[in-house]
């Protein structure tokens, strides 16, 4: 897939309006656009946890591999599905990636004490960039729900990756972790 952008601005969504990678058109609050809108904000914020302090160096890389998926999940989004001409070099979320995830869940949680309590986002600040990625993830995948058509590995990739973001969470406290504590100090 070449990209080519050789002049940042086109003045072509000053009418609320944006392409889609099959270059039609939508308004810029069409749920596919909000859908992939919000896969890029979550991007942004694993890359501010990738750069800042205190992340574990093994999650560095896994978490660049997953920037590098969410650019393949909001390609996907923005290419709806024809299904009258279907094209087999469209790229599309696939089961491999989701496979991947789960295999990352598995590999960190074995190494963490099982949950008695549910975890307030924070602790260290690697910790708590992840939780706030965590959180937009959900988001994104409530957003993907909306799209018709949206092929369900997005979904699915969305869910497992916000599961990860949790579990990567915990192991960036390595065991310090804040936990709620029902009526608080009343």
């Amino acid at each position: 897939m070449a990209v080519n952008l050789t002049r940042i601005y086109t003045r072509h969504g000053d009418g609320g309006e944006t392409h889609l990678g099959d270059m039609s058109r939508v308004a810029k609050t069409h749920p596919r656009i909000e859908a992939y809108g919000d896969i890029d904000e979550l991007n942004s914020i694993i890359g501010v946890a990738v750069a800042g302090p205190g992340l574990p160096e093994r999650m560095r890389p896994w978490l660049q591999r997953i920037q590098n998926d969410l650019f393949d999940l909001g390609a996907d989004l923005s290419v709806p599905e024809d299904t009258e001409h279907p094209r087999k070099d469209r790229l599309r979320a696939t089961p491999e990636q989701v496979t991947w995830l789960e295999e990352r869940c598995d590999e960190v949680n074995a190494g963490l004490e099982p949950l008695r309590s549910f975890i307030l986002p924070g602790g260290t600040a690697a910790a708590a960039q992840l939780h706030v990625a965590r959180a937009v993830c959900r988001r994104a995948e409530r957003r993907a729900l909306d799209v018709d058509g949206a092929n369900a590995e997005v979904v699915r990739y969305l869910n497992r990756l916000s599961d990860l973001l949790f579990i990567l969470a915990r192991a960036a406290n390595d065991g310090d972790e804040p936990l709620w504590k029902p009526g608080g100090e009343r």
